[in-house]
């Protein structure tokens, strides 16, 4: 059906080679045939005017030869009845004598309203001839004994000559138009014996493309040299098609093998890896507890037996713990990030934040912070692994605004380009741009540790949380003047 339609919508100037080989031929052989009728006409036409210009120009003679003697005896009556033979000639419409001197002597018709004008004849002829359109006036010099006495005229339509030019149009006419339908037959019947043999060449072609079958041979009804060449390469082509065709389905086939064997054991290790990092850091927090809650007590006990603050090496025992409880809490939620289960449902982002910065203000009451956080922000995602990337992003918000005497933090969302885009922004140390490529990487840290305590994880887990959710996520900052991360999510999967 589709093949139909797209024939039908074929515009009307996509005219096969062979068709358009026809009406070029066609072309040029009216042209040729036309500017051969043409010139028939003209030759006939020129032809036949200067026949009946000659027979005028005998009658002239023959008139002036018999009207001598009337000019010379000044015998008006016998130049007139000269004259007055012209009657029998259809294509004469008037003649006239003029003596030497310019006068005029006798005309035909006797009572004629119009008078020929004489013309000049030049000196060294004895006849002229002028044409006006079809019409054409004939003068030739009347003499007696060698000695020139007049001049005889005649003016004749040459309707006759017009009339035979007509005829002969219309009867080549009819033959010019009998040549170009023979012309016209014969090459649409060479055109079919010369053409069919390349139209089923390229109809296998068509089908080979179609159907992908480079197993299809063209075997030609006729035998040409050229059709002959032009099969063997179209077939060798197909043949060397199918070769390479066969060769990279085998490859192709071997290659999503490998593929699917270096998928299954990248799953495997990445399993086995995230099983062992869960598990490492799983089975690490137990006795860190035990530690933790015994160097409380010691703490305690110390400060109550010497009424004094703690030995400052228990303190430092005590903050080498925390810091270590909160890489194994970093660890934890790095593996999540990548193996736990996906949940997306609406949430709000909002609400969220606000409840995280709530936290960090009873954490810290020393601080003074202020918070902006737009409502309305809401967003079709896992809500445990969001509750991850905000504590990350507003948490490094809050430690690095910590120098700042009027530390800002705020949390928004914006329409770009048909997508929302979220935002945390803070006042604080900021980092050189051209460090933004190391942000995202486990491990990287853009601050000395004497400067800001992390492990450097905390972003490399937000990063991997959205691009679980099809989203990116990128930060600009600029040192001294603050930083904004930015991240979308993509479409929940339906």
């Amino acid at each position: 059906m589709s093949s139909g339609g797209a024939q039908l919508t074929r515009p009307f100037r996509t005219v096969s080679i062979a068709a358009r080989l026809s009406w070029m031929n066609l072309l040029v052989s009216g042209v040729a045939l036309l500017l051969a009728y043409l010139s028939f006409l003209a030759y006939n036409f020129v032809s036949n005017r200067q026949a009946a210009i000659d027979l005028l120009s005998g009658e002239a003679h023959i008139v002036g030869a018999n009207s001598a003697s009337a000019i010379v005896f000044n015998d008006r009556a016998a130049a007139q009845a000269t004259l007055s033979a012209l009657k029998d000639s259809r294509d004469v419409a008037a003649a006239a004598i003029y003596t030497g001197s310019g006068t005029l002597f006798a005309q035909y018709p006797a009572n004629g309203a119009a008078q020929i004008e004489p013309q000049t004849i030049p000196e060294t002829s004895l006849r002229s001839s002028w044409r006006k359109g079809i019409d054409v006036l004939v003068g030739s010099r009347i003499l007696f004994q060698g000695r020139a006495v007049g001049v005889v005229y005649i003016q004749a339509h040459l309707s006759g000559v017009r009339q035979q030019a007509i005829q002969y149009a219309a009867i080549t006419g009819a033959i010019l138009l009998f040549c170009l339908g023979a012309a016209l037959l014969a090459g649409t019947t060479f055109r079919r014996l010369l053409s069919e043999p390349i139209v089923s060449l390229a109809r296998t072609a068509r089908l080979v493309s179609r159907y992908r079958d480079y197993s299809l041979r063209f075997q030609p009804v006729q035998s040409y040299d050229e059709l002959v060449s032009l099969t063997e390469a179209f077939n060798e082509m197909l043949a060397e098609i199918q070769r390479r065709d066969a060769a990279l389905e085998h490859g192709r086939d071997q290659l999503e093998r490998r593929v699917e064997e270096r998928t299954a054991e990248l799953l495997a290790a990445n399993r086995e890896l995230e099983s062992f990092s869960y598990t490492v850091a799983h089975d690490l927090r137990g006795p860190l507890e035990i530690i933790s809650n015994i160097c409380y007590l010691m703490q305690t006990q110390e400060a109550a037996d010497l009424g004094s603050s703690a030995d400052p090496m228990l303190d430092r025992l005590g903050a080498s713990v925390a810091e270590m409880s909160n890489i194994i809490d970093d660890l934890l939620n790095l593996s999540r990030a990548t193996s736990a289960g996906l949940h997306r449902k609406q949430i709000d982002l909002s609400a969220m934040a606000c409840a995280i910065l709530e936290d960090l203000a009873s954490a810290h009451p020393d601080r003074n912070v202020k918070t902006a956080v737009q409502l309305g922000c809401h967003a079709d995602a896992d809500k445990g692994l969001m509750q991850i990337v905000l504590q990350n992003l507003l948490r490094n918000a809050w430690k690095f605004t910590s120098r700042h005497p009027s530390a800002r933090i705020e949390f928004s969302c914006t329409q770009k380009d048909g997508e929302t885009v979220y935002l945390v922004r803070d006042n604080g140390v900021g980092f050189d741009q051209r460090m933004a490529g190391r942000l995202f990487k486990p491990f990287q840290r853009l601050h000395a540790e004497s400067d800001f305590s992390g492990t450097g994880i905390g972003l490399a887990t937000v990063q991997r949380i959205i691009a679980r959710h099809d989203g990116t996520i990128w930060a600009e900052g600029e040192v001294g003047k603050g930083a904004t991360f930015f991240f979308t999510l993509g479409p929940a999967p339906r």
